[in-house]
């Protein structure tokens, strides 16, 4: 990650990067951030459980949505 993002950007970035409807792609139109960077963001935001389960849920949506996460 090249910019340093506010507390206020980092915490919008990981709702979104919570949400089933935003894509990695919306957040890199939006902050620039490229979906390794979010990864990197959410796995040193949040905790070791909550980040292993947001993946599997990434990783089981995107086989049934492409341009979701």
């Amino acid at each position: 990650m090249a910019t340093k993002l506010t507390e206020s950007e980092t915490s919008e970035i990981i709702e979104m990067a919570l949400s089933d409807h935003v894509s990695f792609q919306d957040i890199k139109k939006q902050y620039g951030l490229r979906e390794k960077d979010v990864k990197t963001l959410m796995r040193t935001s949040l905790k070791v459980g909550s980040y292993k389960a947001w993946r599997r849920r990434v990783r089981e949506f995107s086989t049934r949505r492409e341009h979701y996460k």
